[in-house]
């Protein structure tokens, strides 16, 4: 035992040693998130802005012949770390010379239209008018233009003005859609560095490694006996466990893909773990697939609870040290803001986050306390309010989850399930992003914990629902309940207390008069929007297949409230998760950190459906033709 312990404690170690380090170089640095969604998604001109009226720029071959004698192409282009931070500035005369540079905007077209990527977009679009940026020194931005109305941004090419080469060249989606460029760190930073997400990975399976043992199970935990029959010990058994746990970590070949800016592969690869996740959900709801056998752990209780509160320290440090706050988190603070000054919380939000109300309102409530205790600048800087904020969601879900175990198997389950969320990589992905996704997972553990009670559990789905609005398709499952059969108190029950929460959470923005502006940036947007990170779409013309897909998920959703007849915890835990991950399959936005929502509901269902010891030899005995209960089972009088 004592080397598997080993191993798990100088794989901890390494990750600490190897990310630490690297954080402590940005530690003063700004967190300020280069990624944010262009003004393309909800506009038809991307975030350069509307190209001026009558302005447009031409190579003529002797400017072109001329910036090639003059920079030659050989100069090796700078490196690729982002988008410039400055915004961008037309620059009005082909001729003039922006102050600070070297380049006109002439020299800086020609520079652009001679690459060969620039040359095969333009090919077949000659009508497109390029205009000329600059982008803080001594980047430039060339952009072509669509001259239909209203103008769409076609290329993106960034220009260095010391070496005179094309830095970037972005055509597509990727114009509007800067996340989808690859840069790096842009989400999380550290978390996405190799060495580290594979330590992750390792620590994550690690406690379910088949292996051979001389004895029942690790200390604490509920592994049956290893011996056979003839005493001999038992070699090493894989189970549905292991492919599930692997099938998890299967999102990360998508993930390396998407960092890469190969969207093209890496959307169509989220779906295969998606519906495997949500058909093994699905099974195990109707109670097929259920394991035979107590869940089998290396080690013990107490270095799983050891390895969870390594892992906690590593994953806040790193997200103080070395993490950055995307747009979802700057939001959740800019929301926070307008509540503490009076202000409504939808509509005439800041330029730099104009989308950002886009949520329900009690995710803006929950960021109230830490804009209070950190305060906010006013701009997107290192955002400390978020910082608090996701660490708190993050902590909240994990205690949850603890809780939940704890009251259906005691502290074995409890502290499992813990580990599992401390150690898996996507839940460190979102929290170091600093996103708002963890405190959906925090009130859907928390609908689990109260299932029992139809009032908790109708206000816990308000606040689930109020949070992002997509836990409300779980609300016909969980009206219900755990009841074999609906009961008209228990209905009544649940109703008043969802529609109670439901108002009160309203009723700041139906007292400022903004439900219409709610429903607008909200519903409305997060309904209609098309973009590159599902394959509705990425790939278009898919429109009939992807409305039979939603009709088939609000079928599974209502469906939900009436069968399986037989259910308990652990069922709901499955469907829910199931109904979530048909959800996402079918919406027209995914991103990684919406793992969150469903892994814990998952992660919960495929452990806690395992039987506990006395449940597996109870089984096996009455499969036996034995006439005696084995020694575990006997009753001893006293």
């Amino acid at each position: 035992m004592r080397g598997p312990v080993r191993a798990l404690t100088l794989a901890a170690l390494g990750v600490l040693a190897l990310a630490v380090p690297a954080s402590a170089v940005a530690a003063g640095a700004s967190v300020a998130s280069t990624v944010s969604q262009a003004v393309g998604a909800r506009a038809s001109v991307a975030s350069t802005g509307s190209p001026a009226v009558g302005r447009s720029s031409v190579a003529t071959p002797a400017v072109a012949g001329t910036q090639a004698a003059t920079h030659p192409s050989a100069a090796p282009p700078p490196l690729v770390t982002g988008a410039p931070a400055a915004a961008a500035t037309l620059v009005p005369s082909p001729s003039s010379t922006p102050r600070g540079y070297r380049l006109t905007a002439a020299q800086a077209l020609a520079i652009a239209r001679a690459d060969p990527r620039v040359r095969a977009a333009l090919r077949g679009h000659r009508v497109w008018v390029a205009y000329e940026y600059t982008r803080g020194w001594p980047n430039w931005q060339v952009s072509w233009f669509t001259q239909s109305a209203p103008a769409r941004e076609e290329i993106q090419v960034y220009v260095d003005d010391v070496t005179g080469t094309v830095t970037q060249v972005w055509t597509g989606f990727q114009v509007a859609w800067t996340m989808a460029r690859g840069y790096p760190g842009a989400f999380g930073r550290q978390i996405n560095a190799w060495y580290v997400w594979l330590a992750l990975s390792a620590m994550f399976v690690a406690p379910f490694v088949p292996a051979r043992r001389r004895r029942a199970g690790a200390r604490g935990t509920e592994g049956p006996r290893t011996r056979g029959a003839d005493g001999a010990r038992a070699g090493p058994r894989l189970t549905w466990l292991h492919l599930d746990l692997l099938v998890l970590l299967g999102f990360s070949v998508s993930l390396a893909l998407f960092n890469h800016a190969d969207i093209g592969l890496s959307v169509p690869l989220i779906y295969p773990p998606l519906i495997y996740l949500m058909v093994r959900m699905l099974l195990l709801a109707n109670r097929r697939g259920v394991p035979r056998l107590p869940v089998r752990t290396l080690v013990g209780d107490r270095w799983l609870l050891a390895g969870t509160v390594a892992l906690m320290a590593f994953r806040i440090a790193l997200n103080v040290l070395n993490s950055n706050v995307i747009d979802v988190g700057f939001a959740g603070v800019i929301g926070a803001d307008r509540l503490v000054h009076g202000q409504p919380l939808y509509g005439g939000w800041p330029h730099d986050n104009m989308y950002g109300d886009t949520y329900g309102p009690f995710n803006y409530y929950m960021y109230v306390p830490f804009r209070l205790i950190f305060g906010w600048s006013g701009a997107w800087d290192s955002l400390p309010a978020a910082h608090g904020a996701s660490i708190s969601f993050d902590v909240l879900t994990l205690a949850g989850l603890y809780l939940l175990g704890r009251r259906l198997r005691g502290h074995s389950l409890g502290v499992l399930l813990a580990y599992c969320w401390a150690a898996y990589p996507f839940t460190a992905w979102a929290l170091e992003s600093n996103t708002n996704d963890s405190l959906v997972s925090a009130t859907l553990v928390l609908t689990l914990l109260v299932i029992s009670s139809a009032p908790a559990r109708g206000f816990a789905a308000a606040l689930a629902g109020m949070t992002k609005l997509a836990p409300f398709a779980l609300v016909p499952l969980l009206v219900r309940g755990t009841d074999d059969r609906p009961r008209e108190r228990s209905l009544a029950a649940f109703i008043v207390a969802f529609a109670l929460g439901c108002f009160v959470i309203m009723l700041p923005v139906l007292l400022d008069g903004n439900f219409a502006r709610f429903w607008q940036d909200s519903v409305q947007y997060q309904s209609g929007r098309v973009t590159p990170f599902t394959v509705w779409g990425l790939w278009g013309g898919l429109s009939a297949v992807q409305h039979l897909a939603q009709g088939a998920v609000v079928a599974l959703a209502i469906g939900a409230a009436f069968l399986p007849e037989r259910r308990g915890v652990v069922e709901i835990a499955a469907l829910s998760a199931a109904i979530l991950i048909a959800l996402q399959m079918v919406a027209n936005y995914w991103l990684y950190s919406y793992i969150v929502w469903f892994y814990p509901l998952v992660i919960f269902a495929l452990l806690a459906s395992h039987p506990t010891r006395v449940q597996a030899s109870l089984r096996k005995w009455e499969a036996s033709e034995l006439d005696d209960p084995p020694p575990r089972l006997r009753i001893v009088p006293t």
